[in-house]
């Protein structure tokens, strides 16, 4: 899925009579923005021309009024797994949430389930389908884990998270 749309913008209200306009960033990498990036959006792709993080303000390629500004408003900027490699340099102990997602969770051993996705809060949360065998004998489908708290090595080769508290967390819902 290396060039599925991830989205990691969204462009709000316009600012002020140059075609400035807010930018909502979704995404943990907001260096992402930088003048002469181009991203994705719904209809074509839209390149930044100036940007102004601290104020959460971005003047596209070819937006020069508040009446251009309002044709885009709302758009969502996109990049692919693949750009984002390419584009991310990524500190010890930090994962790109793509490469989470669909990783086995395992503790002592034993597999507890799938990761499906992640949840975003105060907390970043695993949200994880549990296994069908621990289904069969009366667990929930679905089960959360708080990704600080009960991960404790992630192996993205192998697409194998080991956890610490999640049989626990499992045993508290069936």
């Amino acid at each position: 899925m290396k060039n599925r749309k991830i989205p990691i913008a969204k462009l709000g209200k316009s600012h002020g009579v140059r075609g400035w306009q807010k930018i909502h960033i979704l995404s943990d990498f907001p260096e992402q923005f930088k003048p002469g990036s181009t991203f994705k959006s719904d209809r074509e792709d839209l390149t930044i021309e100036k940007i102004d993080l601290k104020r959460g303000l971005v003047k596209i390629k070819g937006i020069d009024t508040p009446e251009d500004a309002k044709k885009i408003t709302n758009r969502q900027l996109y990049t692919t797994e693949e750009e984002t490699r390419e584009n991310i340099k990524l500190k010890e102990g930090e994962y790109f949430w793509f490469d989470i997602e669909g990783c086995d969770v395992y503790e002592d051993g034993k597999r507890l389930g799938r990761v499906k996705e992640i949840e975003r809060a105060d907390v970043d949360y695993l949200l994880i389908n549990t296994d069908e065998e621990l289904v069969k004998e009366g667990y929930p489908k679905r089960f959360m884990i708080d990704f600080k708290r009960h991960v404790k090595d992630v192996d993205i080769q192998n697409k194998k998270i080991t956890a610490s508290g999640a049989i626990d967390i499992l045993e508290s819902l069936k």
